[in-house]
């Protein structure tokens, strides 16, 4: 057996000392930020797809103490040209600049900015590079969504004190 193998009592011992620094799960139930906010985006189809998935990370919920406000910016920008002068590929360019605010008080409890790309082909028939393209756009949300979702469960224990 090897003394490197990792044994019941360390194990244990690790986890006890996970719980004595303060470690809490941050989707637990009855804390953190999970039920707790509402969210405002713009309409459009990206910002739609943006607060689903913030809904379905974060919840849902009737009796919010924040607001999250996400203002998102989407660009396509060529990624390569070939050597006739045709884009063959499209970076899709994503920020979202968010704040979030305690609805009592009306103060601004944090902000921030995340940003991302994705990429699609634009070599296919132009029903398939229409398709890439929506495809990339939902793609770039949802990870901007996720940026978002885990810049606030890092704040979380602040907002909670």
């Amino acid at each position: 057996m090897s003394s490197k193998r990792i044994n019941r009592r360390t194990a244990i011992l690790g986890l006890l000392a996970l719980g004595g620094c303060g470690f809490v799960p941050v989707y637990r139930n009855g804390g953190g930020l999970r039920g707790q906010i509402v969210f405002e985006t713009s309409d459009s189809v990206a910002a739609f797809r943006l607060r689903e998935q913030l809904e379905r990370r974060l919840g849902v919920t009737e009796d919010a103490v924040y607001r999250l406000t996400v203002t998102l910016n989407e660009r396509r920008t060529p990624a390569t040209i070939n050597a006739s002068g045709d884009t063959t590929r499209f970076n899709v360019i994503g920020i979202a600049n968010w704040t979030l605010i305690t609805i009592v008080s009306g103060a601004e409890a944090a902000t921030g900015t995340v940003e991302t790309f994705t990429s699609y082909s634009a070599t296919g028939s132009t029903v398939a590079t229409q398709a890439a393209s929506g495809d990339a756009s939902a793609r770039l949300s949802a990870a901007l969504a996720d940026m978002i979702v885990g810049r606030l469960m890092i704040l979380s224990p602040e907002l909670e004190q």
